[in-house]
Formats: C-alpha cells, structure tokens, sequence
C-alpha cells in the first residue's frame, strides 16, 4: 500500500508550487498594470521613485519597487522576478514575504543613502537582485542539497547579468541599488533560515542515565 505520508508530501510540494505560481503572475501582472496607469497618467507615477537624500521621499521606499520607467524597464525585470520569485516563494509564502519586505526596505534606504543627487530610482531590479542573492546563499546556509542545487542554477543562468548590473559604468543604472538588493538578500538567507527540530532519537540519546 502507498505511503500516506508520501502522498501528503506530494500534494503539498503541488499546492506550494501552484500557490507561488500564482503569488507571482499576480505580481508581474501588477506590475504591467501599474505601468499601463503611469503612461495614461503621462509618467505621473514616476514621481514614486526615491530621490536621495530628501526626507520626504522616505515613504516612496517600498512603491519604488512596483514602479518602472517604461514599459522596456518593466519588461527587463519581468523575466527574472518571476522565476527567481517563484524558486524564493516555494520555501514557503510567509517567509517569501518577509525575505521580500527585508529586501524592499533595505534596498530603498540603501538607495536613498548612498545613490548620487539629484537622480531618481525605480523598479524591481533591486528586489530581483535581493532575490538572487538569496536563493545562491540558502542552501548553504541551511545545508539543504536541493537548495544548494538551486542556487548553482540560478548561479548559472543569470549571474553574468548580475555581475553586470554591479559594474558603476553603465549609464542610466543604479548600481548602488543592485548592490544593496543583493546584500540585502544575502543577509535574509541568514535572517530567515529555517531551523529543522532536533529528531527524538537524538533527544533520547542526550538524556540522562539513571542508574
């Protein structure tokens, strides 16, 4: 007879990854949308961008994230949000959305810290280089193969474009912002890590002897 225990699993590993499946499309699709209002409105969503230095730009920290600079920006960080959202939301969506919120607000401080004056910052790059460093360092941390697997892979596919998004030469890019995203992300690998309990027998055998 089948394991039910094995079956569960196999039901539950399906609802997570159909959950962060959706979770992600929804957010891409937000996104779009958001983009679609800022050229209707002529750009007026651009003003939710930081500018540096300015305390009342503060409170565009976290909707910097959502808004992009036209519909090529938008469509240069769907790609990778998605997938790269999706392998982080898989490890569970509560973590998934503090490990998000972690790296939102330390990007946006970050950018509204250290990047030059008189600039204005948007977009989910930050987030996607958050989330980057994140899925490369989990695995480790937690010592779990398949994590350790799936940071390799994202390693492989997307690490000579991230590698490039920290060069300080390109014109037009915030690198500080990536740079920070990805810190950011590395450090919620460690925040977050997920502690397994400590199996019975091992309990058992650091009881003591009664003689």
């Amino acid at each position: 007879m089948p394991d039910m225990r094995d079956a569960r699993r196999e039901v539950s590993r399906g609802d997570r990854a159909l959950t962060a499946a959706k979770l992600m499309a929804g957010w891409v699709a937000l996104l779009w949308l958001l983009e679609v209002a800022d050229v209707i409105s002529g750009h007026a969503l651009d003003g939710f961008g930081i500018v540096p230095r300015t305390p009342s730009e503060l409170v565009d920290v976290v909707p910097a994230a959502f808004i992009h600079f036209g519909f090529a920006h938008v469509a240069a960080n769907s790609m990778p949000l998605l997938v790269l959202g999706f392998l982080a939301a898989l490890g569970g969506i509560r973590r998934f959305a503090a490990v998000c919120a972690l790296i939102v607000v330390s990007d946006g401080l970050g950018v509204w810290l250290i990047s030059p004056s008189a600039t204005n910052t948007a977009g989910a790059s930050g987030l996607i280089f958050g989330l980057f460093g994140f899925l490369l360092v989990t695995g480790f941390v937690e010592r779990r193969p398949l994590g350790v697997l799936a940071g390799l892979l994202v390693a492989a596919v997307w690490g000579g474009s991230i590698l490039a998004g920290l060069a300080p030469t390109q014109s037009g890019v915030s690198w500080q912002g990536h740079l920070v995203g990805l810190v950011a992300g590395v450090a919620a690998a460690f925040v977050f890590r997920r502690r397994d309990p400590v199996p019975r027998g091992e309990l058992a055998v650091q009881a003591p002897v009664r003689r």
